[in-house]
């Protein structure tokens, strides 16, 4: 009877989710592609709970979900894994179990935070065969464009296709989120296409850029007033009326600002007191949206 594997280690890390505080679009790249120019925002909730459990020896990873729907080898924490293995020879016995607590095709970003907690975990322990911060966002960004975003997990302004990031602050300290996500998943490459159909840009390169606002004035965001944009709002309000009724009702109940997340389908509101956001996510609740709560 052969010995049973020795586990050495077990670890439970919270995994956050991402708001986009900025979101302009630019036109389709020759590639299918489109370049953007966003303001990534970590959300401390809802986050994930990754656990695992790490085995002596080599091996190759067992992942397990909370969602059955999600538990295949072509989830973004089992090709996290691959990945890193392939590029590193590190490849140690792992166990995980991935409790999904942020919503699925919600724009927050989960798919891509998983992928970057298991390429962080793998990096921190490969020892000699670890990445330096360069080649391992190299190899985040083959896994999605915003993956390496959640490695650096600070408020970033994003350009490219999301993969080139300079460190920014919006001034937000103090302030709260609440995050109202309805049932329905809004399909990321649908909300592209219906952009691109909805709308034409001027032929002669340059004529039309994406908005300068954030680079022109590095000074706190609600200082200067900024404003918040997602250009995916028109063509997902009109095939989602809930989402937008979701935002309205954000503002209503007195939101400093609100805004769709990514592609949606999760919208925030900016509140300055907790006490504020504490009664509008009361008011929320209920058979709506899933509503969170999260201080900045």
């Amino acid at each position: 009877m052969g010995l049973l594997p020795l586990c050495v280690e077990e670890t439970v890390l919270p995994v956050p989710c991402k708001v986009n505080l900025h979101l302009a679009v630019g036109p389709r790249r020759a590639d299918g592609y489109h370049n953007i120019e966003t303001l990534f925002f970590p959300l401390p909730e809802p986050a994930d709970v990754f656990s695992v459990r790490r085995f002596d020896g080599p091996g190759e990873i067992d992942f397990m979900c909370s969602d059955p729907d999600l538990e295949t080898d072509d989830n973004l924490v089992a090709r996290a894994y691959r990945v890193f293995a392939a590029a590193t020879g590190f490849a140690p016995r792992l166990e995980v179990m991935l409790k999904k607590r942020i919503p699925h095709g919600a724009g927050l970003g989960g798919g891509s935070a998983d992928a970057a907690a298991m390429l962080g975990y793998l990096n921190e322990r490969a020892g000699d065969l670890a990445l330096d911060d360069a080649a391992l966002a190299r190899l985040a960004v083959g896994l999605g464009a915003d993956v390496p975003f959640f490695l650096q997990g600070r408020p970033a302004l994003a350009t490219g296709v999301g993969e080139r990031l300079v460190p920014f602050d919006p001034g937000l300290s103090g302030w709260h989120v609440v995050l109202a996500c309805p049932a329905c998943r809004v399909n990321t490459a649908w909300a592209y296409a219906a952009l691109d159909t909805a709308r034409t840009f001027p032929a002669k390169p340059g004529a039309q850029c994406l908005t300068s606002a954030f680079e022109a004035n590095k000074r706190s965001f609600c200082v200067t007033g900024a404003p918040l944009r997602n250009d995916f709002e028109p063509v997902v309000f009109a095939a989602h009326p809930e989402i937008g009724r979701a935002k309205e009702r954000l503002l209503a109940f007195g939101a400093a600002g609100a805004l769709l997340s990514g592609t949606g389908s999760a919208v925030f509101g900016l509140f300055r007191t907790r006490h504020a956001a504490v009664v509008a996510m009361a008011q929320l609740s209920g058979n709506g949206p899933r509503v969170f709560l999260a201080s900045l």
